[in-house]
């Protein structure tokens, strides 16, 4: 209902994460389509060797951005964003292809085709870098590739389209919203999300300080445009499935345990005078799980290269809180509050890395027909090997192994398990993948390891 929506709606109630959503992606005045500009070298990569040290990296990377020009009116400035892929260009693409390639080489090529997906591409940089990189290094994978874009912004996947259309016919861009996302990949594939999770929407939730039952949050705007918050029982059905994968997992909620743990204890604290009666606010990341049930259906035997803030300063109130921000005279404005006006402010979140792999994890482990609700009379599935394949207790029990995925077999007939994914820090990604020496500066510096520091990696 939000998306056809031409103007912020008044005299509604809704959950914060479709507050979130509407902010940041409404297709009529959402922050991404109208207020934001992804800063772009323009071809020109930076010299790395010639630059003195970190100092004179930044000025030029200033110079670039003084190119846009000032803010000129009383409005949101200009939402300028710089990713990695911009700042590093070609070198930061190339360490993904590389990683990307060597995955494949090792397990697909030649029987398969190298197939990519990739979320949120911006102005199809990174899908470029890529390419280029493939066509110039591997030529025999580059034939048997295929990238496919998927990109929820109209005005992006038209960019997309005349930026790699001219160089690569191997492209196929799709605008659409992976939320709405219904075809099934039945092929081995790589799915690619860079910088894209930190804006994915979140709900709130918080405790009743002497039940421990949740109640989530849901932002209501009255008839004048003045926003609230109040929060009820836990309805919603994928905040109900997040909090009992969390709760099979053994990820606590964020309040201390003694009170977690003593009925006593709980209703002395509550007791006391100014005592809240519910716990902080919670922001969940329902959208994430969205994306990895979407991934566990649509997406069988992917191959997940994802990247994004674990920490971010500056955030408002709250456990795993966002940053709201927006640009006003040439001067970044951080908020405290989540309830500001809807396409003005950008709205990110940090990720518990760690958290996120082990849910990754539990979502793939679970039977294709659990998470769509049964099988399906067209699947090729191989039931009896399916049945059979607790047979070998040594191969149930590897703890590395994922189950496997129904119907694909090894060429010893034995199901095929997928180990694992990992959790890299930013730089150690770098150093496994990268070639350095082309970011290293004249006095040994390199801000490719030395930059984002509060970025990881899941591979």
């Amino acid at each position: 209902m939000l998306e056809h929506e031409t103007a912020p709606p008044k005299g509604v109630k809704m959950l914060v994460r479709d507050f979130i959503e509407d902010s940041l992606y409404n297709p009529h005045y959402g922050y991404f389509p109208k207020q934001v500009n992804i800063f772009d070298t323009q071809g020109i990569s930076l010299e790395f060797q010639k630059l003195r040290d970190s100092t004179e990296f930044q000025e030029e990377v200033a110079k670039r951005y003084a190119t846009y020009g000032a803010d000129k009116h009383d409005g949101p400035g200009r939402q300028l964003w710089h990713t990695p892929t911009e700042l590093f260009k070609p070198y930061y693409g190339q360490t993904l292809a590389q990683c990307l390639v060597s995955e494949y080489l090792l397990k697909y090529f030649p029987y398969e085709d190298f197939v990519i997906y990739e979320i949120g591409a911006g102005n199809g940089s990174l899908a470029e870098s890529i390419l280029d990189y493939l066509k110039a290094s591997y030529p025999d994978v580059y034939e048997r590739t295929r990238y496919n874009i998927i990109e929820i912004s109209g005005n992006l996947a038209k960019l997309q389209k005349k930026r790699l259309a001219k160089h690569h016919g191997c492209v196929k861009v799709t605008h659409q919203s992976i939320f709405h996302w219904k075809t099934r990949e039945p092929s081995p594939c790589f799915f690619i999300a860079m910088e894209v999770i930190d804006n994915f929407a979140h709900d709130v939730i918080r405790y009743d300080l002497r039940t421990m039952k949740p109640y989530q949050g849901v932002v209501t705007i009255d008839e004048q445009g003045d926003f609230d918050m109040i929060f009820s029982p836990v309805t919603d059905p994928l905040v109900a499935s997040f909090l009992r994968i969390r709760d099979r997992l053994g990820h606590s909620p964020p309040i201390r345990t003694l009170l977690r743990r003593s009925d006593t204890l709980r209703k002395i604290y509550t007791s006391l005078p100014f005592a809240p009666n519910l716990s902080a606010e919670e922001y969940i990341p329902t959208r994430l799980l969205s994306l990895l049930k979407s991934l566990r259906t649509h997406f069988p035997r992917h191959r997940l290269l994802l990247s994004d803030f674990s920490s971010l300063p500056d955030t408002i109130p709250g456990v795993n809180a966002p940053v709201v921000q927006t640009r006003f005279r040439n001067t970044t404005v951080p908020c405290s509050t989540l309830m500001v006006r809807q396409g003005y402010f950008d709205i990110f979140f940090p990720t518990d890395f760690e958290r996120l792999r082990d849910m990754y994890e539990y979502i793939l482990s679970q039977p294709h027909a659990k998470l769509i609700g049964g099988p399906s009379p067209l699947t090729t599935s191989s039931s009896p090997l399916s049945l059979g394949a607790g047979f070998f207790d040594s191969y149930q029990q590897t703890s590395n192994r994922r189950h496997p995925v129904d119907g694909v077999t090894s060429a010893s007939g034995l199901p095929v398990g997928e180990r694992k994914s990992s959790v890299f820090t930013h730089a150690e990604f770098m150093e496994t993948y990268a070639d350095l020496s082309k970011t290293t500066l004249r006095n040994g510096e390199n801000p490719l390891l030395d930059f984002y520091k509060n970025v990881k990696f899941l591979f």
